[in-house]
């Protein structure tokens, strides 16, 4: 395996909406789709591979870094977010007439490829953006051959 995987266990959540299905991820696979990350309030990720790591891009506008956090487990990396839900109660500052904006619990896994170094993963947070690098390991990177003459 070359490439960062979603990891998705079987739920029923996974196969309530037909119209993710024709979406298809970074990650060579099936991934979630528009309508199923709204649904379950999962922020957007991008996966973009360079010659020596992997970089991984994650929405999360609002959040605090404080409240985030990443775990490596074997071949295996989670992102996940504890928010206290606001209470609805009535304040100094008024009574919500519309609240659409939601600070929701969240958690992401994702299956690592077999050629990264997982204990150089590095993590940024910036403009609401959360960057993790991970490293490949020196032998998995591409090298150039040089070809002696005669």
């Amino acid at each position: 395996m070359k490439t960062v995987t979603m990891y998705r266990p079987n739920t029923i959540q996974n196969a309530l909406s037909d119209f993710d299905r024709y979406f298809e991820s970074f990650f060579g696979d099936s991934s979630l789709g528009p309508a199923a990350r709204i649904f379950n309030h999962l922020p957007a990720v991008d996966v973009r591979e360079t010659e020596k790591a992997y970089i991984l891009d994650m929405e999360l506008p609002g959040y605090d870094e404080k409240n985030i956090e990443v775990h490596v487990d074997g071949g295996s990396l989670s992102v996940e977010s504890k928010q206290e839900e606001a209470k609805e109660e009535k304040k100094s500052e008024g009574t919500y007439i519309i609240r659409e904006r939601r600070m929701n619990s969240f958690s992401r896994s994702f299956k690592l490829p077999e050629n990264v170094d997982s204990e150089t993963i590095s993590a940024a947070f910036k403009n609401g953006i959360l960057t993790l690098e991970i490293q490949k390991r020196a032998e998995a990177q591409k090298r150039m051959i040089k070809i002696n003459s005669n």
